[in-house]
This record gives C-alpha cells, structure tokens and sequence, in this order.
C-alpha cells in the first residue's frame, strides 16, 4: 500500500490505474469503513481511500480540535482492507492561503443535520468535489449512516456531471445496535448504553408497520428519555421531504441526540 500528501503525487499514481473506487474518511477508522473500502475493492479492482479531518465542515463550537485520530492505525486498517493508495494531505495542502471556491447543494441540504449544523455540507460538499475531482473515481462509497450527507453528495455527483457513480451501503452496527461512529469512542460505559435509545427506536418504528408519522416519531421519542434530542424526522428518502404519512415511495427515518455532550445520528429506511 502506497501512502501520499500531495495531490501531484495522487495523479502520478491515479494514471497506473485503469480502473479505481474511493472511499473517503476523516480517519479513526471502524469495521463501517473497511466495508466500504473491501467493497471497493470488490467493484472495481484498486481502491484509494482518503484520511482527512475535514475543517470546513466543523462549525465553530463543534469537535474539531478533540476529534478522535489514530493515522498509523488506519493506515494499518486500510492495508488489511486491501487499499492500494492512502491519500493523507494536510490542511494547508486542501486549503491553501487564499481559497475561495466552494460548493453548495441547496434542497437536500435543508433541514435535517444542515438546520442543526450551518454550513457543514457546504463543508462536506466542497471537500467531496475536490476528492472526487482529483481521483476521478470509477465508482465512490459512501454509508448510509450519515444518510443527508449520501443524498448530498449524490446530487453533486449528478449536477456537476462528474462521472463516477456514487454507492451508499448500508450502516454496519454493533452486535447491541448501535450503529458504528468514530464518535463513540467519546462515550463513557453509561452513556453507551443511554446510546443505544437511537436504534431502539428506530426499529421498533420500522418494526411497527405504522404508517402516521407523528405515531412513528412517538415510538421514537420513548427511546430516547435518557438523551437530549436534536431532531426526530421522517422523510422521503429520495427528496428528504417531510412526510405526513408513510405512502407508496420509500421513506427513511432520522434521529439526532446528544448523549452526554456527544452528539450522535442514525436512520433506518421504512
């Protein structure tokens, strides 16, 4: 496996490859990633992944000082995963004096996460861009667990006619449940349990066969008496709509909360 910092070095490399996916991450990675890149690897051959923390999309009062980062440890993980190139630049390199240039996607960003956290998926999105414009990826992947995130950059894909298709596989999760985030390693013992109301809920929910969604949102919120809500939606899953009732098209359920001073997300389709 071949480690670089430059995006010089990224497009010598990316010329020896006929065909190539990527898997982009902000590092500290869990058995979610390295289905993504096994995946990867499994569609297309080769497989880059990305390891960068990300400033652009951290609002000022969030944890980008304190986010959790272990490189030779992921850089250990993504060779057993069976990565060809790690791209692992520094912020200077992705923002250099004087940038300028982002990218915004107006609906699918609305509501949701990008009411709780403004400016995080213009974030997000100009990072993508640049990755997947750099790479020229085949084929990018992606979970589902930051489900707004996935649909954003989708649209992005397609507006900006990118040519690389974008895969959303589906939320790896604990034995327990809970859905794996690099952001529970935050979580002392007791709150990783008061975690775990998340997706309760939400699968009691789905499990429900209800079709009103304020019913649907109150098996939710009777999860949830042991952490702080940010939001409980359900919605289209293509559009991200608010909906009033689960119909014909798919739906997908959403649920932020803070347990403890850790804010956590998960969502389950209906």
């Amino acid at each position: 496996m071949k480690r670089v910092k430059t995006p010089d070095e990224v497009r010598a490399w990316r010329k020896t490859q006929p065909r190539l996916a990527l898997v982009p991450t902000m590092g500290f990675l869990h058995e979610g990633h390295l289905s993504l890149m096994r995946e990867g690897v499994r569609l297309a051959g080769a497989c880059a992944a990305t390891i960068f923390v990300n400033p652009t999309q951290f609002g000022p009062k969030e944890d980008l000082s304190r986010y959790p980062r272990d490189l030779e440890g992921d850089l250990a993980k993504c060779e057993s995963a069976g990565v060809a190139l790690v791209y692992a630049p520094e912020p200077s390199t992705v923002y250099p004096p004087g940038y300028q240039t982002y990218v915004t996607v107006d609906d699918v960003s609305q509501g949701l996460d990008g009411a709780s956290r403004p400016g995080h998926f213009r974030g997000v999105a100009t990072v993508v861009t640049k990755l997947l414009a750099l790479f020229r990826p085949d084929v990018a992947l992606f979970g589902q667990k930051d489900y707004q995130q996935l649909q954003v950059i989708k649209w992005l894909a397609k507006d900006l006619e990118l040519g690389v298709e974008i895969v959303g596989l589906p939320t790896v999760r604990e034995a327990d449940g809970l859905a794996m985030s690099s952001r529970n390693a935050y979580l002392s013992p007791e709150d990783r349990q008061k975690a775990l109301g998340l997706s309760r809920g939400l699968f009691k929910a789905r499990d429900s066969n209800e079709k009103d969604v304020e019913k649907l949102k109150g098996i939710i919120r009777a999860e949830l008496k042991d952490v702080r809500e940010d939001y409980v939606a359900v919605v289209d899953a293509e559009t991200l709509k608010p909906l009033e009732r689960v119909g014909d098209r798919p739906a997908r359920a959403l649920v932020a909360a803070f347990v403890g001073t850790t804010r956590l997300i998960d969502n389950l389709g209906l």
